[in-house]
């Protein structure tokens, strides 16, 4: 089973929760979601192995196996109706007592459209799709064939998603830059000086920003068409978790809105 990845991400957001209390309520309902994912996670792999196939660029978004997926989907949204803040709560016990048809609605919109469906969603909804489809995309993201790279895209190579947030991994005496899907969870290289929501090149245009509290996270900002993605800096503190310590960032978050930059990509907690 590919558990590791799983336990890392749960681990880590219970460390950042004991040493950053401005961050703990929102990491630890992540380590009880993450929890729940995992567990799917391995119920999938269980029942599909792991023999990867080719899958062409866009095309995990063809694979919605409802029959497979709505049994888990009740039980997912009980669970999060016990967890969850207040808002999201009802909205999990509303969605729950709407019966199988919404639940395919709902998962079956989420899919098709991503991100583009919160206009068609409410937002609650959208969120407990996103968070429950999320380990089945990474589950086909894993089991993929992925053919070499031919540009540097903007968008998730495999499903088309934006991207949740960026990574700097050691190369050299720098870091190499790389995105990291919202969705499947796809890393994929990117150049380092380009704004990944509208290509803009300028430095003078692309500002850098941190904090001293979370150093090796930074805002990676666009003057031109004010957006903004977080980079973890692994050359900093190659003990982070990407997915896990952007959420911790609620600061740098906080000040990107408060200067007008709209985040590429929301995360669980809706920053």
């Amino acid at each position: 089973m590919t558990s590791g990845k799983w336990d890392k991400r749960i681990e880590r957001a219970h460390e950042l929760a004991a040493t950053h209390a401005f961050a703990a309520e929102g990491l630890q309902f992540y380590e009880r979601i993450a929890s729940f994912q995992k567990t799917l996670y391995a119920g999938l792999e269980s029942g599909g192995g792991k023999a990867k196939q080719v899958r062409s660029p866009g095309s995990l978004r063809d694979e919605l196996p409802l029959i497979l997926l709505l049994p888990w989907f009740g039980s997912f949204l009980s669970f999060v109706a016990d967890v969850a803040p207040a808002p999201l709560s009802r909205a999990a016990a509303d969605l729950g007592g709407a019966g199988g048809m919404r639940w395919e609605e709902v998962l079956d919109r989420f899919w098709r459209a991503g991100a583009e469906v919160v206009a068609e969603l409410p937002p609650e909804e959208a969120l407990l799709a996103w968070l429950f489809l999320q380990p089945y995309a990474e589950y086909l993201a894993d089991t993929t064939e992925m053919a070499a790279a031919e540009s540097t895209p903007s968008l998730c190579p495999l499903c088309f998603a934006p991207p949740l947030v960026g990574v700097l991994r050691p190369l050299g005496d720098g870091g190499k830059r790389s995105l990291i899907c919202s969705l499947c969870a796809t890393e994929w290289e990117y150049r380092r000086l380009v704004c990944p929501a509208c290509g803009e090149e300028s430095v003078d245009k692309l500002p850098v920003y941190t904090a001293p509290e979370l150093g090796h996270v930074r805002v990676e900002a666009c003057d031109t068409c004010r957006h903004y993605i977080k980079t973890i800096d692994l050359t900093k503190d190659g003990r982070a978790v990407p997915v896990v310590d952007e959420l911790a960032a609620i600061p740098l978050s906080l000040w990107a809105a408060e200067n007008q930059y709209a985040k590429l990509s929301t995360n669980l907690l809706g920053i």
